[in-house]
């Protein structure tokens, strides 16, 4: 989606790499080393408390970058970032992509407009959380998910949900088992296969769509 002038700043800093699941890209209050532009697969932002309690807030693919404090000129920021679902990126140094964002400065609007994106979606998950249900939050993000893979079977066990939104394992079982029953999903064990994307929006509701709207609004 970048003009060609903007993308040469950044192409001959560009490294490919591959990243397994669990793989920490980013640690808490630690400086940020490279900026990762995936390609398919899930990356997950993820806060946490100082005694170790945490949830998944954002998630990154295809459509965004992660090191967005270096766009607002910090070094770092109190999250995790991890990979949850595996991928290849093009990735630069830290140091390499300041200088890019200081010789262009189209090339670094543009990328804010990606954080503006991304703060939607954050704001629009503090929402989903307070005021829709299980159900209703594991079928927007399993579409979230859907939407970033290449892939209909995603590499998801109750264990990672769990964490992800923040919620009891029994809980995320009675959800899948809602989701299984309608023929949006069929869960196995390690996976979970999209089967239905319409019933899966139908189920989701307004709990999806914001900031993909978002998205088509300020970058599309």
């Amino acid at each position: 989606m970048l003009p060609p002038e903007e993308f040469s700043r950044l192409q001959p800093e560009l490294e490919r790499c591959s990243f397994e699941q669990g793989l920490v890209l980013e640690a808490p209050d630690t400086p940020i080393a490279k900026v990762c532009f995936p390609e398919p697969g899930l990356i997950s932002v993820m806060a946490r408390t100082p005694v170790g309690v945490q949830a998944e807030v954002g998630i990154i693919g295809p459509e965004g970058m992660t090191g967005l404090p270096l766009l607002h000129g910090l070094t770092n920021w109190p999250h995790a970032t991890v990979v949850q679902i595996p991928c290849r990126a093009l990735c630069i140094e830290a140091t390499a992509f300041r200088a890019a964002l200081a010789e262009c400065r189209p090339l670094h609007d543009r990328l804010l407009r990606y954080a503006q994106v991304f703060a939607v979606q954050l704001a629009q998950g503090s929402l989903c959380n307070g005021r829709f249900t299980i159900e209703q939050r594991l079928a927007r993000w399993l579409l979230m998910c859907h939407d970033r893979t290449d892939r209909e079977d995603l590499p998801l066990t109750h264990e990672l949900l769990s964490s992800m939104l923040g919620v009891r394992r029994a809980g995320i079982t009675t959800a899948l088992r809602t989701l299984n029953d309608s023929g949006a999903v069929r869960s196995r064990r390690g996976g979970i296969g999209i089967r239905d994307r319409a019933q899966m929006r139908a189920i989701a509701g307004d709990a999806y769509g914001v900031p993909e709207a978002e998205y088509a609004r300020v970058l599309a």
